[in-house]
């Protein structure tokens, strides 16, 4: 990593050194706050793609976080199949699972938190949950096609305040809306075709009158995938109407809806992966989800000073999936069978999702003797139900079949329901031109219930442990913000999180477990300073170091009856700590040599994050000789949490057009709290070796609307993996894909 700290340093004078420009083209010259419309195109006119995100945006206050704007249609990569690396590559320490050719399944975290699916963000589209349920169940199948995103925008953990549970922070995707079109009508177009057969067809259309603007699209997107037995097809639909009844009330309404089938190739051993990483073992695993979304947004300007935001937003979905996953893992083949001349029957999962919540904001501006202050308050209701199925009996063959063997029945048939009512205030005290102080607390109230069965003994069902909870706390925070210069400034911030108590951890198998009747929720201690800003045109940059206690976390020691057997009990185990640098800088060398823009523009990025994440009291009790063993896994290192990401880049762009080169690095990392580093036979543990990874992107943008962009992710065909499944849909190593690339053809008729 000689390379990354010599780059870091060549960066540093530009840093340090600045001092004047201008921060963003919605930024104000000084610290006062200036409050945005929730339809604003932040970035409109900017070629950047990052941005810092404003102080105040409707009714949602992010002055003195640690936040990041992503202007979507400015994202130098392959945006199509979701290569979140790229779309992610100027957010220092975002740290991504790429284990899916399709882009269906998007897994980040940072700071040391578990990549699953982002379950350790609050995520959200157009400002709702998306996830199959944020208390109980947090991961976040569904994901938004990022050609339908308009901006993402990224709060670190000090957005649990506003958004409730979360250690890692809030990512929320915001929907084209056609607030940003001029005319009635415009119709766009965007087919791509790319390597393995991946097709895509996105087509929209939208608008805007005096009184309603309009988004719809559909998309399709295709392919075989990378490797063998992968094949995926996603469709979404999606549409969002606002109507403008006065100049100060609008009601918007939207609905979407994706689903997707995907081929499931299995894990590898690590001889396999290193035989050939594309071969797959399983070719009857299947995945299905079905996800549709709705809400309805009401927005009133009351007065100049005070504005309203109420949200009622809905979700019904499924996930289901099928395959043969037998306990010995990927080493047990799926053969057909000599003595019966057939497959053995897979296994059918199944869960279904229906949540409804309601979220309302308020924010009023006054005067605090000189100076404008603002006050954020809010409230939330939520109601999630989660019926879970599992251990179905399912067909011998090898199509997407979800339907059981006649005469069987479920081994696990589980309800699970979570509820959670909420307050929260924040207020921006502007104390003087320089200095703004925003202290906040949230009072959460949260419900869980589970009932059903799980497991079966001589035919007949294993009831659930009843469990039947309910509690409420408060967390608070605190950020600062300090101008040093019209265009940079200090800024720092200090909020307690939470992670709620997990469904899986309520419904653990009774004759096998006992769960803790004190179990209580994991907690978070996010913690960051750091410098940031602009200097004139030419240098943007950000600059922190940030703290994260993890508390509480749950997991399961062994423990032994009176009679000498012993059991699984389900408690707060421990916690961990990460500490660590977020850097980032993005230089126009053309600009700051003032060199005339006829000669196009040469644009360098780094980012760069170091993470120190050790658990630092972890009980761990185990059965060594019939006898219970306690050890601890102190200053072990954190599962999956890379000490660095490295992410550089550099974007020559000469009129209507462009050309990026990206590279990544990514430190090895542990998949276990063990710190096992020889990997396992059946490959779910073991060290994942570090990474880099290098891509390339050409554009085209028309005056007329036409436009071309085509790329080739992994230049340099390396053979790598991010992830080890202990179950589906591996179990083992999955490997990430090889060199592929995409050409996406796109015309806006307007």
């Amino acid at each position: 990593m000689r390379r990354t700290f010599s780059f870091l340093t060549l960066l540093f004078p530009f840093i340090v050194g600045a001092q004047n420009g201008s921060l963003s083209v919605h930024l104000p010259d000084t610290l006062a706050t200036k409050i945005l419309e929730e339809i604003t195109i932040v970035g409109k006119g900017s070629k950047s793609d990052i941005h810092q995100l404003p102080q105040i945006v409707g009714t949602n206050i992010y002055a003195g976080k640690k936040s990041a704007l992503i202007v979507m249609d400015n994202v130098k990569g392959n945006v199509v199949s979701n290569t979140m690396r790229q779309v992610m590559s100027k957010v220092p320490g975002i740290f991504v699972w790429e284990s899916e050719s399709s882009g269906i399944q998007i897994g980040i975290a940072s700071r040391g938190l578990s990549p699953n699916r982002s379950w350790e963000f609050n995520v959200r589209q157009n400002g709702y949950d998306i996830a199959a349920d944020p208390y109980g169940y947090p991961e976040a199948y569904y994901n938004p096609q990022l050609q339908s995103v308009q901006r993402i925008e990224i709060v670190r953990g000090h957005g649990a305040i506003q958004y409730g549970p979360q250690i890692g922070g809030m990512i929320n995707y915001i929907l084209k809306n056609g607030s940003e079109f001029s005319k009635p009508f415009q119709f766009e177009t965007f087919q791509t075709i790319g390597s393995n057969r991946l097709f895509n067809s996105y087509n929209a259309v939208g608008g805007k009158t005096k009184k309603v603007n309009y988004y719809a699209f559909f998309d399709h997107r295709s392919g075989d995938g990378w490797r063998e037995n992968n094949q995926f097809k996603s469709n979404t639909g999606s549409g969002t109407i606002t109507y403008k009844v006065s100049e100060r009330f609008s009601i918007t309404s939207e609905v979407s809806r994706w689903e997707t089938l995907s081929q499931q190739p299995g894990g590898l051993t690590d001889d396999q992966f290193a035989q050939n990483p594309q071969q797959s073992l399983r070719s009857r695993n299947w995945f299905n989800l079905v996800w549709l979304t709705s809400a309805v947004t009401a927005d009133y300007k009351i007065r100049d000073d005070q504005r309203l935001n109420v949200k009622l937003f809905g979700i019904n979905a499924t996930r289901n999936s099928i395959g043969f996953n037998p306990s010995g893992g990927i080493l047990v083949p799926d053969a057909i069978s000599p003595s019966t001349g057939e497959y053995n029957p897979r296994t059918i999962d199944v869960d279904r999702y229906q949540n409804f919540g309601m979220e309302a904001r308020y924010l009023i501006s006054y005067n605090l003797g000189n100076q404008q202050s603002n006050l954020s308050t809010g409230m939330r209701l939520y109601s999630g139900n989660t019926f879970r199925y599992r251990g179905g009996v399912g067909s011998r063959g090898t199509d997407f079949d979800i339907n059981r063997e006649s005469g069987t029945s479920w081994t696990s048939d589980i309800d699970y329901q979570s509820g959670n009512a909420a307050l929260f205030a924040e207020n921006l005290f502007q104390l003087t031109d320089k200095l703004i102080v925003v202290p906040g607390i949230r009072y959460e109230y949260l419900t869980a219930e589970a009932s059903g069965y799980s497991g079966v003994s001589n035919g007949n069902p294993i009831n659930l442990q009843p469990q039947i909870r309910s509690h409420g706390f408060v967390i608070g925070g605190l950020g600062v913000e300090y101008a040093i210069t019209q265009t940079t400034s200090f800024y720092a911030n200090a909020t307690q999180s939470y992670r709620p108590v997990q469904f899986a951890d309520l419904t653990t198998p009774p004759t096998t477990d006992v769960i803790d009747p004190n179990l209580t929720d994991a907690r978070g201690l996010n913690a960051d300073l750091g410098y940031r800003g602009t200097v004139k045109n030419f240098l943007k940059f950000d600059v922190s170091g940030f703290y994260l206690d993890y508390s509480n976390r749950v997991g399961t020691i062994r423990q032994q009856n009176p009679d000498g057997s012993f059991y699984n009990f389900r408690t707060n185990v421990g916690g961990s700590r990460s500490q660590g640098l977020e850097l980032f800088a993005e230089y126009n060398l053309f600009r700051s040599l003032a060199i005339n823009t006829r000669f196009g523009e040469l644009e360098f990025f780094a980012s760069y994050a170091y993470n120190d994440a050790r658990y630092n009291n972890f009980k761990v009790v185990t059965v060594v000789n019939n006898a219970l063993q306690e050890t601890n896994y102190k200053d072990k290192k954190v599962e999956y949490a890379p000490e660095q990401i490295f992410r550089t880049g550099v974007t020559y762009s000469w009129k209507m057009v462009s050309a990026t080169l990206q590279q990544s690095y990514t430190d090895k990392v542990f998949t276990d709290a063990n710190n096992t580093e020889t990997p396992t036979a059946n490959g779910q543990n073991g060290l994942i070796p570090a990474y880099t990874i290098y891509d390339i992107t050409l554009a085209y943008q028309g005056k007329t609307g036409f436009s071309v962009k085509s790329g080739i992710n992994n230049l340099s065909d390396s053979n790598y993996f991010t992830r080890r499944a202990g179950g589906y849909p591996g179990p083992g190593v999955l490997p990430s894909d090889g060199r592929t690339y995409f050409l996406t053809v796109g015309y806006v008729f307007k």
